[in-house]
């Protein structure tokens, strides 16, 4: 099986877990706090046509749709639309579709959004340029993209990072957080990691060259939202994985 099968294999019984976390962001300060920063550097139109990439339980995509703008969600995993849907319909609102699909090749026509936003997507790509080529592809011009992620895994392949790491584990357990959260398979996780190519490369740097080198009229960055957008508690665990922004316009 190839990294991109193993990986959707992967997710799909990450799904529930990660739903609950969403349902809990959905009703505590993340889901005002998300919705403020996309919306300052999102194009300043009324109603947006908004892509949701690799939606997972649909946060991006019910926070978005609840303003009013059409959205779509995709995810290459059965089990995190149906955690999506689930949530749309607890939470009244009206996501104009999701959709089963490959974030590196899409089945969308060309210049068809005007926003595409991700989070915690793009270090599971196992050939992000493509993918990002794809998005450059469906957007439309003066559309944005902004993509949020971090450095989560480049601890597996730098020593000072796993000290730093570590160190950020440790204070989470003396800050009396209790044992710090566990994907559903770590080992596993960690395996498919040291295989994707964004574990090897220091971000946002990497993002920021490819995007100018696909013609995006305007790329910027803000490298540290954690105060902005995590908890006390993930602060501590994010100390030296910050959430990054990379945002490109078209």
């Amino acid at each position: 099986m190839s990294v991109r099968g193993e990986m959707q294999t992967y997710w799909e019984g990450e799904a529930q877990l990660y739903g609950e976390g969403i349902r809990k962001e959905l009703q505590g300060f993340e889901r005002k706090a998300w919705k403020e920063l996309i919306l300052e550097h999102a194009p300043g139109q009324d109603k947006l046509d908004v892509l949701d990439i690799g939606c997972g339980p649909g946060f991006f995509s019910i926070i978005l749709a609840e303003e009013g703008h059409r959205v779509t969600g995709i995810d290459c995993t059965d089990n995190m639309l149906a955690e999506a849907r689930g949530h749309a319909e607890e939470e009244g609102v009206q996501v104009a579709e999701f959709r089963k699909m490959d974030s590196h090749r899409m089945e969308f026509e060309d210049e068809q959004f005007d926003l595409i936003v991700c989070r915690n997507l793009t270090w599971t790509l196992d050939d992000p340029a493509s993918a990002y080529a794809d998005w450059h592809r469906v957007l439309r011009k003066g559309g944005r993209l902004l993509i949020f992620d971090a450095n989560w895994n480049r601890h597996l392949v730098d020593e000072d990072m796993r000290r730093q790491h570590e160190e950020d584990l440790q204070a989470y357990v003396e800050r009396g957080f209790g044992e710090p959260p566990q994907h559903v398979d770590w080992e596993e996780s960690d395996r498919l990691s040291r295989l994707l190519p964004l574990t090897h490369e220091w971000r946002p740097a990497w993002d920021v060259q490819v995007l100018n080198k696909l013609g995006f009229a305007e790329v910027w960055t803000a490298e540290n939202l954690n105060e902005r957008i995590l908890d006390e508690r993930q602060q501590v665990l994010s100390r030296s994985t910050p959430v990054f922004m990379v945002g490109a316009q078209k």
